[in-house]
């Protein structure tokens, strides 16, 4: 039973699913990690790069050109997904004045996939950034948290 086998028959199943879909071929990805190494250098690649380009499975639960979303393998909540764009942005202080359009994407989306688990009470959106925000993962993601109240402060 493979890795691939495996992640075929989730993605077969995600399909069923009433996400809309419009999948990146791999010459996309190869041009979307061309734009983004000129824009922000030329990070190595991390986890999430080998979930977009599909060589780690994941329980992806949205997807489209612009990002995925996918459930948090070490969930801190009853409901924990990521949102990560597909151009590799090493964390939101990376983000330049013109990724202005794909963060809002990057919201609307967390937003649309809150609202199909459901989180009708409430949710929190997070972005951790650098050393001491806990980032763990240098390419920018959204967690969405949610399915129990959430205590204030968080940190």
């Amino acid at each position: 039973f493979s890795f691939r086998l495996m992640f075929t028959k989730m993605f077969k199943s995600a399909c069923c699913q009433n996400f809309q879909r419009s999948l990146c071929t791999k010459s996309d990805e190869v041009k979307l990690a061309e734009e983004a190494s000129r824009k922000y250098g030329s990070p190595g690649p991390t986890i999430f790069s080998k979930v977009i380009d599909k060589s780690i499975p994941a329980d992806i639960i949205y997807e489209d050109d612009k990002c995925l979303a996918f459930r948090d393998i070490n969930p801190q909540a009853p409901v924990h997904f990521l949102v990560i764009p597909r151009a590799p942005i090493p964390g939101i202080s990376a983000a330049e004045d013109d990724d202005a359009e794909l963060l809002g994407h990057l919201l609307v989306v967390a937003k649309n996939v809150a609202k199909q688990e459901p989180l009708s009470e409430g949710y929190r959106v997070v972005i951790n950034n650098g050393k001491h925000g806990s980032q763990s993962v240098y390419h920018l993601h959204i967690h969405v948290l949610g399915g129990r109240q959430m205590a204030w402060p968080p940190g």
